[in-house]
């Protein structure tokens, strides 16, 4: 059984900082691209960052120098660095783990962000 399990979500003043990870199980972890999205409230899920089996990343540009996306293949974990956290970064944040080769997907249960002061 395939599990993505968030964590290091909370509530944070603007201008701070979280570190979000998501521990993968079930699955060959080097094997999928893994993306954060997010979804705000009253919003539409948005993807935040990806990474690739290659490592290469990508950024939506709200995020961009502000958000790093890294993976460790070891301990099958893909974490979210956020800086500089604004109140619009305020949303519930989703781990995803895609196959390329295939149609496999998975989705983590989420993890809550709020940033407020």
């Amino acid at each position: 059984q395939v599990q993505l399990v968030e964590s290091g979500g909370g509530l944070v003043q603007p201008g701070g900082s979280l570190r979000l990870s998501c521990v993968a199980s079930g699955l060959t972890f080097e094997w999928y691209d893994m993306t954060w999205y997010r979804q705000g409230p009253g919003q539409e899920r948005e993807l935040v960052a990806t990474i690739i089996r290659t490592s290469d990343t990508n950024y939506a540009d709200s995020v961009k120098g502000r958000f790093t996306i890294s993976r460790d293949n070891a301990v099958r974990t893909v974490f979210l660095q956020m800086n500089s956290l604004q109140p619009e970064d305020t949303a519930v944040y989703y781990c995803n783990a895609r196959n390329p080769l295939n149609t496999n997907e998975y989705w983590g249960q989420g993890t809550q962000v709020t940033v407020s002061s």
